[in-house]
């Protein structure tokens, strides 16, 4: 039993061993991890370079520029070569009438020719067929073809909507990287306020170091109890767990922002940029005025309309003739051995064709097409209209939330700094005996909890800020 234990014990050994080797070649294996310290400015930026969803947005834009470049190029001339060679190991039996026989008789006929009964020789009534090959065992063909298309209204409109299209594209990316934007600010400013936090406990907490040592001293001289100080002590371990919970959100967050950045998560991030009720409020006055236009989603929807109506002119035109230009120029060889690159005739084939398709009945397929165009148009009105219906209540509903939310800021600041001067009267009366254990912990609890909501409420104004500019196109 000894000696299965022992070696239960080293084979435990072993694997944890390789666990941590592996553990250790997989963590060399891994990229470098860089510190980043960003201004919001700089986040935003970062952003944009290496957030997947505008990476891909961007990528959009060049795909419709080689989707364009495509279609352009049916409209140039389309030139090809081919070069070809058969063979036929047999090749096919024809049947056709004995057009040879009838001739030969009636020479014989003509000369008097008799056959061997004397008989003067007659025109058979059937004569029969002969079994003939036409063509040989090897055939080849080289050929160079050229087609060109000299009208066609399709054509013609997708022409012109080439840049659209781009644009389309462009500003679907605008709009994906005005999102990321929207929340990179938002989860940027949540951590700033988080720090703000952390600053407010780690304030705290050094107070009640400080009070829990002071109430020492006064009981030591007979002025307090120790129920005071376990009093003080209940409310330390609280600070203290409250900072442990609000420190792992804060490192949630920061992981949070660097996958939306798009930043490896092994990297360092420190955030350069503070958060005051200025920065908040700065600009107010300038963020009145608005029109349509300054949504990049409005935009985006009316080059959709555009696109829409481009469409129902391509259908519309399906309707003209097509005019295009063929033509081919081919060398051809027969020769009953493979012997193409020696001595022989290679015959000249070429045509030119000019072809004017007229569309005279297509079932009324064509104006289904074009009443469908038509009805998508609409449906693309209608979204936009529906969109500045949106837009004008996200508006109003994001001008009142900030409002709102500025009010409340400059409420829980005068609120936060009343609380801090009522705690530190209360301290100064428990220090000098006038005043209990009693009040001054509720004194701080006060405190406490206004400055959570001062911060709670900076972090709403700032988020307000952003859903308003965000609301008006100005972000």
């Amino acid at each position: 039993n000894m000696k299965i234990k022992e070696w239960k014990l080293a084979k435990r050994g072993l694997i944890v061993f390789a666990v941590l080797c592996s553990s250790g070649m997989q963590a060399q294996q891994k990229l470098p991890a860089e510190t980043h310290a960003f201004s919001l400015q700089q986040a935003l930026d970062y952003a944009r370079q290496h957030n997947v969803q505008v990476k891909n947005a961007l990528l959009d834009i060049q795909i419709q520029g080689q989707t364009n470049r495509e279609f352009t190029g049916s409209a140039y001339p389309q030139i090809s070569g081919n070069i070809s060679t058969t063979y036929n190991p047999n090749v096919a039996t024809q049947v056709i009438p004995n057009f040879i026989s009838p001739a030969t008789y009636q020479v014989l006929i003509n000369e008097g020719v008799k056959d061997g009964n004397g008989n003067p020789i007659q025109m058979p009534a059937e004569m029969g067929f002969i079994a003939s090959q036409f063509g040989t065992k090897y055939n080849a063909t080289a050929c160079i073809s050229l087609n060109q298309i000299i009208f066609d209204g399709q054509v013609f409109v997708g022409l012109q909507a080439r840049q659209t299209l781009i644009r389309f594209r462009e500003k679907y990316a605008e709009v994906t990287e005005e999102t990321i934007r929207a929340n990179v600010y938002k989860i940027y400013y949540q951590l700033v306020a988080a720090k703000t936090q952390l600053e407010l406990l780690d304030a705290n907490i050094a107070l009640l170091d400080k009070l829990q040592h002071d109430t020492r001293i006064m009981q030591e001289n007979g002025f307090a109890e120790k129920l005071d100080i376990d009093k003080i002590t209940v409310q330390l371990a609280n600070l203290q767990t409250e900072k442990t919970s609000a420190l792992n959100q804060v490192d949630n967050g920061y992981l949070g922002l660097k996958v939306l950045m798009g930043m490896p998560v092994q990297d360092s991030l420190l955030l350069t940029d503070t958060l005051t009720d200025d920065k908040v409020k700065n600009g107010m006055l300038e963020m009145e005025d608005f029109n349509y236009e300054q949504r990049k989603d409005y935009q985006y929807a009316n080059l959709g309309i555009t696109l829409g109506e481009y469409d129902v002119r391509r259908y519309k035109l399906s309707k003209l003739p097509t005019l295009s230009l063929n033509g081919y120029y081919n060398k051809n060889a027969q020769r009953n051995k493979f012997n193409f690159f020696g001595k022989g005739d290679w015959f000249d084939i070429s045509a030119i064709t000019l072809q004017l398709h007229i569309p005279i009945f297509t079932g009324f397929s064509a104006n289904a097409r074009i009443a469908k165009a038509k009805l998508a148009l609409q449906q693309s009105i209608n979204q936009r209209d529906a969109l500045k219906i949106s837009i004008d209540s996200e508006i109003e509903t994001a001008r009142n939330n900030f409002n709102t939310a500025i009010a409340t800021l400059d409420y829980q600041k005068k609120n936060m700094q009343l609380a801090e001067t009522v705690f530190q009267q209360t301290k100064k009366k428990f220090e000098t005996g006038m005043g209990s254990n009693t009040e001054i912990t509720q004194a701080q609890t006060d405190m406490k909890a206004a400055q959570t909501n001062y911060i709670n409420a900076l972090y709403s104004a700032i988020i307000a800020r952003v859903d308003y500019e965000k609301a008006t196109g100005k972000l």
